[in-house]
């Protein structure tokens, strides 16, 4: 993890605590991606040696924006300068060292609550949460919302059978131990899985390119997929792979990514392995990369959603994530499990 440093998001904050969110009604704004925005302004991006927009370099998405708009912000695609400040100055306040630490869509939800200390929501909650001293600050946008399509900026509904299915690993999976083979996968250093969605923690991408490929290296679990740009088709549908068969091609200044074959295994918000994810990566200024996303499962939702998210230019190096499988932890969680299931037997048995 990188350390958080005091900077003027958390100095906002510590100044201005005592500030209330108060949304202003704003008129709900047509969607546009980074890449449309892009194709309409007048700023292009560096080329390669061999012409391509150059993406090289390592990129970090320690954005703020959930991921679904809250129901607090319905019909609110953006908010106004006026409400972003409030917004930074509940965020510095709940997390300027002294708290525990927030991960996912939290601190923003938390920052648009009137509460006056933030405790884990998720995440060791039985524990708490390590300090938010140690997590970089995170970035923040007027959005409401990483989802641009569908318009209302919720993932669409999805379909019985997933639902059913999605709901019995929740109430199965997370919370079983009896074998390693019951822990998720990130958390027995195999894969955090593409897209990666978490923000702020070790979320930081390098990409590297040549001519006819393109190599994507993610700091968490140091996962690199090298992905081909010279035409060749899709692996057979027999083949399956955990994080898919990813194929590339350049349209205009954007990078697009396709990729099939996901493994059964594969479980993105309960998809299936007919999971299809489109990438599309577009500079558009010189320190950030719009990274839009679509992803497609007839089998899991009711249609397909997209979503971006802003890759900022990071002068960090990408560091060692130091995980492996059979890591001591997970002795401790599978002790653990059997120490709280000792607990709750009844006397003498």
């Amino acid at each position: 993890m990188r350390r958080r440093s005091l900077t003027s998001l958390a100095r906002l904050g510590l100044s201005l605590a005592a500030a209330s969110l108060i949304l202003v009604p704003l008129a709900a704004q047509a969607p546009q991606s980074g890449r449309r925005a892009a194709q309409a302004g007048t700023w292009k991006a560096p080329r390669t040696a061999d012409g391509q927009p150059d993406l090289q370099g390592v990129w970090a998405n320690n954005s703020a924006t959930p991921l679904e708009r809250p129901k607090e912000l319905e019909g609110r695609e953006r908010l106004t300068p006026q409400e972003m400040a409030r917004l930074k100055a509940r965020a510095g306040a709940l997390f300027n060292g002294a708290g525990d630490a927030a991960f996912g869509d939290e601190i923003f939800v938390a920052a648009l609550s009137d509460r006056e200390k933030y405790v884990a929501d998720s995440f060791d909650k039985d524990t708490g949460n390590y300090n938010s001293f140690w997590l970089v600050d995170r970035d923040f946008d007027n959005r409401t919302s990483l989802i641009i399509d569908p318009p209302d900026g919720r993932v669409p509904p999805m379909l019985p059978q997933a639902e059913a299915k999605l709901q019995q690993f929740l109430v199965l999976g997370p919370g079983k131990a009896d074998s390693h083979e019951d822990r998720p996968y990130s958390e027995r250093c195999i894969t955090f899985g593409f897209p990666d969605l978490l923000a702020g923690y070790n979320s930081y991408y390098q990409i590297a390119q040549s001519k006819d490929h393109v190599a994507i290296y993610t700091e968490r679990i140091h996962d690199t997929r090298v992905i081909p740009l010279d035409g060749r088709p899709h692996v057979a549908q027999s083949v399956r792979l955990w994080n898919g068969d990813s194929r590339g091609r350049w349209e205009g200044d954007t990078l697009v990514v396709d990729t099939t074959n996901f493994s059964s295994k594969t479980n993105f918000r309960g998809s299936s392995e007919n999971f299809h994810m489109v990438e599309r990566f577009t500079r558009v200024t010189p320190d950030t990369v719009a990274y839009e996303v679509t992803v497609t499962d007839p089998t899991t939702w009711t249609k397909p959603w997209t979503f971006m998210i802003p890759l900022k230019k990071s002068s960090d190096k990408i560091y060692e994530y130091a995980c492996h499988e059979g890591n001591t932890g997970m002795f401790g969680v599978l002790n653990g499990a059997r120490v709280l299931e000792k607990a709750a037997k009844p006397s003498g048995q």
